[in-house]
């Protein structure tokens, strides 16, 4: 195994180094934070020390061909080899966070095993943790739980202050909203559409791509008759136009598109061939905060060639963690538009801000008080 120790000021640029030198498939064996010396002990700089490792088998020189007994002897050597990296590439996956933060002072256990417990990526514990320690450093006799909490949430906010937040603007006509079946999509349409109307005031119609499934277009006909809206059922790009020549008139219009299995690349680029997304339009991507980061992420990719503004996340009052929203945003650069939490229409529904977001976030903490 080739290994190599690296030092940056953050995990996250350490990161960065380590994935263009080593590649995806390096493994981190071990982390730390060190402070240089400083001038006469003071102006100490705090830095992340990484050691990483990757996988380095030599091939065969193919030059000259070896005797069968002695290649097959490599090839033995070679198979065991790799069986060892494996197991031991395996291993350090299996290191559980705490471990890998050992270094950071006991005090700061009790936030840590909450920023795991939420599933905030390792990256992101770890900035947040390189911030508190140097916090803890300057101020040994106070770092009350309360202290640490604020930092937690100056250090995310950092991570997300640049990121848009906030609904639908109404500059734009059309809404496309994305999103695999199953996550509420439609319902939460419903919601933004009629907010739309009894807030602003707004005169909005729906289309639906959404063929495929009998009981999402009678839904979504159910909510347009509640709120006195037409509703348009297109099958191919031409019924589209004449959908939207009939709703010039007017003021945004919703487009609900077919929630089919997005993990399958034909129905994204069924869902290019139909929609004209540069076309005076807002996009969003709808996903399930009960559903796995990494299926998340598998959706998200998929969705990569659509301009997606921002994402919408459901089913927030179904789930004990949603450290994976704050992963999403920050991996992928994308705001958050809405998220909601429960089945009425429009009232469990809640506008973005990123101060909302990590009061939620934060709001899980259990700790006792010093007294």
């Amino acid at each position: 195994m080739k290994m190599k120790k690296y030092t940056a000021s953050t995990m996250p640029e350490a990161m960065k180094l380590i994935r263009k030198e080593l590649g995806d498939e390096a493994v981190i064996l071990s982390s730390k934070v060190v402070f240089s010396k400083g001038f006469l002990g003071l102006f100490k700089k705090k830095s992340i020390e990484v050691l990483a490792g990757m996988d380095t088998i030599e091939q065969p020189n193919n030059t000259f061909e070896m005797p069968t007994m002695v290649s097959q002897e490599q090839q033995n050597v070679s198979i065991e080899i790799q069986k060892e990296l494996a197991d031991l590439k395996q291993l350090v996956k299996n290191i559980k966070i705490p471990e890998m933060l050992s270094s950071y002072p006991a005090e700061m256990k009790t936030l840590m095993d909450f920023l795991e417990e939420q599933e905030l990526s390792e990256e992101l514990i770890t900035s947040v943790c390189d911030e508190l320690f140097v916090h803890h450093k300057k101020n040994t006799d106070a770092f009350e739980i309360e202290d640490q909490l604020r930092l937690t949430k100056n250090s995310l906010q950092t991570q997300m202050e640049h990121l848009p937040f906030g609904g639908i603007s109404y500059t734009k006509k059309y809404i496309n909203v994305l999103g695999p079946t199953g996550v509420g999509k439609t319902t939460t349409i419903a919601k933004i559409a009629a907010r739309a109307i009894l807030e602003k005031k707004k005169k909005v119609g729906f289309i639906t791509t959404d063929t495929y499934r009998i009981a999402a277009i009678e839904q979504l006909k159910t909510y347009a008759g509640l709120l006195q809206s037409p509703l348009e059922i297109v099958y191919n790009e031409k019924d589209l136009q004449e959908a939207m020549v009939k709703f010039e008139h007017l003021d945004i219009v919703f487009i609900d598109t077919a929630g089919r299995n997005f993990k399958e690349t034909k129905f994204v680029r069924d869902l290019q061939k139909l929609i004209e997304f540069e076309v005076d339009t807002e996009t969003f991507l709808v996903l399930s905060s009960t559903s796995k980061q990494k299926d998340m992420e598998v959706i998200i990719e998929q969705f990569s060639e659509f301009p997606i503004d921002k994402f919408i996340f459901t089913k927030i009052d179904e789930t004990n963690t949603i450290g994976s929203i704050i992963n999403l945003m920050v991996k992928y650069n994308k705001g958050l538009a809405y998220y909601t939490d429960g089945q009425e229409v429009p009232e469990d529904i809640m506008e973005a801000s990123l101060e909302e977001l990590l009061k939620l976030f934060l709001k899980g903490i259990r700790y006792e008080r010093s007294s």
